[in-house]
C-alpha cells in the first residue's frame, strides 16, 4: 500500500532545477519507496545493498557508469562515496537537470565528501515517517504551520476528530510506513527488527562502536529523555560512559536521523537565556519502543505520558518544514527565571510562540510566559496551545487554543 507523501511535490520541482537530488532520513521511512512510486519508466533503479553492485561501485565507478546511465535511482549511496566525483562529472558534463536521485540513511552534511563533491548541484531533502495528514490522505495539505486564527479554522475544519484514545494509539504505534500502515504487524517484533538492523548497519557505519550492548543501553536513556533539555554529563553518567562518548553517539542519533536538537533561541539583546538544546527522537513508536511501553495505554497513563505528546507534536512541526523542502526554523525558549515557551517559530521576522499541553481545558496561564518574547524587539504574532480540546478557542488577545487534529 502506497500513500501519497508530501515530498513528491518538491522532488518534482528540485528535479527540474538540479542534476542531483538526495533524499535522507532514517532507514524504513520510505525514501526509495517515495522515488520509485514517482520515477519515470526510463529511470534504472540501482541499490547498493547489492553486494555485487556495491563492489563494482567502490572498485571501478567508471565502468560502474558506463554499465549504467543516468537517469538513474542509486539507493544508499553512503555505501560508495567513489561514485560522486563521477556523479559530479557527469553532471556539469550534461548539464542537464534530473539525472540523478540519491537516497541515504544519513545526512547530507555527515557523508564524507558529498557536500564538497556536489556542492550547488545537489537538492537535498529529509523524510521522516509518515505524517498524520499523509496517513488521513490530506499529504498535500500538509504545511508548515502558522498560528494565525484563520489557518487554525481551516486546519481544525480538515483535520476530523482525534481523541485521546486514538492520539496515543499513534503515537505508540509510530511512524514508519512498515508498521503504521500494517495494523495487522507485531510492533514489539518490528521495532525489535529495527533496533537491531540499526545496531548493526548505522551505527557500524558511522562510527566505531566497540560495545553494541552500552551503545543500545545509551540509546534506551537518551530515549527516555525525550523532551528535555540537553545534559550530556546527566547522559554519560547513567550510561555509564564517557562525556566525549555520549558526545560522538548523540551525533550517531542525529546523522541517521533517530534524534533532533531543538535548539533555544536567543539573540544579543537577551543574554541571560538558556543555551541548551531539547532532544527529541524523530519517531514516537521506536521511542516508546526503547522505553518499555507495551501498549498505547500504559504509555498514556504513565510518568512519559507529557513528554511524549510532545515529541509527537514538534515531530510532526518538523514533517511540515521537511516535506515541503524546508528547514524548520523551530526553537524553545527558557531564560534563567525558567520562564518556557515549548516551540517558538521564526518566520519573516516575527516570532510565533507555541505551548503543548497534555490537557483538554487549557487556560490563559498555559499562555502567560508568551509576554516575555516582547523584550527581544521583534515582532510577535499570535500563539496557542496545541492541545487535546475540540475547538480553537481564545486564551488570551493574541492566544487561542489549537486542537492537535489541526496539525
Amino acid at each position: 500500500m502506497y500513500l501519497s507523501r508530501t515530498l513528491e511535490h518538491f522532488a518534482g520541482i528540485a528535479t527540474g532545477q538540479f542534476p542531483v537530488l538526495l533524499v535522507t532520513g532514517a532507514r524504513q521511512v520510505g525514501k526509495t519507496t517515495l522515488l520509485r512510486h514517482i520515477s519515470e519508466d526510463n529511470r534504472t533503479y540501482i541499490t547498493l545493498d547489492d553486494p555485487l553492485l556495491l563492489d563494482l561501485a567502490r572498485r571501478d565507478p567508471a565502468l560502474f557508469f558506463q554499465r549504467f546511465r543516468p537517469p538513474l535511482i542509486i539507493d544508499e549511496i553512503q555505501y560508495a562515496p567513489e561514485l560522486l566525483p563521477y556523479i559530479k562529472m557527469e553532471a556539469d558534463n550534461s548539464g542537464r537537470s534530473g539525472l540523478f536521485w540519491l537516497t541515504g540513511s544519513q545526512q547530507f552534511h555527515l557523508m564524507k565528501g558529498v557536500s564538497e563533491s556536489l556542492a550547488g548541484r545537489v537538492a537535498v531533502v529529509q523524510l521522516l515517517g509518515l505524517s498524520r495528514r499523509e496517513l488521513i490522505g490530506q499529504s498535500q495539505a500538509s504545511l508548515p504551520l502558522t498560528p494565525t486564527a484563520s489557518e487554525i479554522a481551516e486546519r481544525v475544519q480538515s483535520g476530523g476528530h482525534l481523541d485521546l484514545r486514538e492520539l496515543y494509539s499513534l503515537i505508540w504505534r509510530g511512524a514508519f510506513p512498515a508498521i503504521a500502515l500494517d495494523k495487522a504487524r507485531d510492533w514489539n517484533l518490528y521495532y525489535a527488527s529495527y533496533v537491531q538492523t540499526y545496531l548493526q548497519r548505522d551505527v557500524r557505519d558511522l562510527s566505531k562502536v566497540g560495545d553494541e550492548m552500552a551503545f543500545l543501553r545509551f540509546l534506551r536513556i537518551s530515549a527516555a529523555r525525550t523532551g528535555q533539555m540537553l545534559n550530556l554529563s546527566e547522559l554519560a553518567r547513567d550510561a555509564d560512559i564517557a562525556v566525549n562518548t555520549a558526545k560522538s553517539w548523540l551525533s550517531i542519533l542525529q546523522a541517521s536521523g533517530v534524534a533532533y536538537l531543538l535548539e533555544p533561541y536567543h539573540n544579543n539583546i537577551s543574554k541571560r537565556m538558556v543555551k541548551s538544546p531539547k532532544l527529541y527522537f524523530l519517531d514516537t513508536g521506536l521511542c516508546a519502543y526503547l522505553t518499555g511501553w507495551s501498549s498505547p495505554e500504559t504509555l498514556e497513563a504513565g510518568a512519559m505520558s507529557g513528554a511524549i505528546f510532545e515529541t509527537w507534536v514538534v515531530s510532526e512541526l518538523i514533517k511540515s518544514y521537511w516535506h515541503n523542502g524546508r528547514q524548520a526554523p523551530l526553537y524553545y525558549y527558557r531564560d534563567k527565571e525558567k520562564r518556557e515557551i515549548d516551540v517558538v517559530i521564526l518566520q519573516n521576522g516575527t516570532v510565533y510562540p507555541l505551548e503543548i499541553k497534555k490537557t483538554a481545558s487549557p487556560t490563559s496561564a498555559d499562555v502567560r510566559h508568551f509576554q516575555v518574547l516582547e523584550k527581544l524587539k521583534m515582532p510577535v504574532g499570535p500563539g496557542g496551545v496545541i492541545c487535546l480540546a475540540q475547538q480553537s478557542l481564545p486564551l488570551s488577545p493574541s492566544a487561542v487554543s489549537i486542537p492537535v487534529a489541526a496539525l
